[in-house]
């Protein structure tokens, strides 16, 4: 897993509530086996017309969202089916960062054990945020989990909570694997005294 420090990113303003995770990935590109591949198939049904084409009007589609690296949103983001495949797919399309003023217990979960953080503002932040996103082209946010902020180059700063276990896994780049890896030592030397 790829380490986070901190990530100055351009936002794309999703202003929708309630997305869930069969919008974020829809479940006939959940065959793969590998983590990754997804990001082609991120928000599917709503990126794409019904001949195929792309929906210009969709956020993700418009010329300005592209290289976009942070993705605000709306309360209760991820909800739905518990499928690890969303974070996938929005890693794998380029976010690493998710400002939202809700998310889904789980999917919250899975965008740490991915690599991805997910910032939970009060809905006037967010309100805020969105307001900005709209005046400014080229709307940029630097999230700093260093220091523990949220800030644009307009005067917004918002500290931000992640509990400290999580914070430390994300700094270090330490997934599941990662973490058990720290103990290489105890675990090879347990092993090696119970041959």
């Amino acid at each position: 897993m790829k380490p986070f420090t901190t990530l100055t990113g351009l936002v794309v303003a999703m202003d929708r509530a309630n997305v869930d995770t069969d919008q974020i990935i829809p479940k006939q590109f959940l065959k793969r086996i590998e983590r990754t591949g997804f990001g082609e198939f991120l928000f599917w049904d709503w990126r794409k017309k019904e001949d195929g084409t792309e929906d210009p009007d969709f956020e993700l589609n418009r010329p300005e969202a592209k290289g976009a690296s942070i993705l605000l949103a709306r309360r209760n983001f991820g909800s739905g089916s518990s499928r690890e495949h969303a974070p996938w797919a929005l890693d794998d399309y380029g976010f690493r960062v998710i400002v939202a003023p809700s998310f889904a217990d789980i999917f919250y979960n899975n965008c740490f054990k991915n690599g991805m953080l997910p910032i939970i503002l009060s809905e006037d932040q967010v309100e805020e945020l969105f307001q900005r996103a709209a005046k400014h082209p080229g709307y940029q946010l630097k999230a700093d989990l260093e220091k523990l902020t949220l800030s644009d180059d307009h005067g917004f700063v918002a500290k931000i909570e992640v509990d400290p276990f999580r914070r430390h896994c994300l700094l270090n780049g330490l997934d599941d694997i990662g973490l058990t890896l720290e103990h290489e030592a105890k675990i090879s030397a347990y092993e090696a005294s119970h041959a």
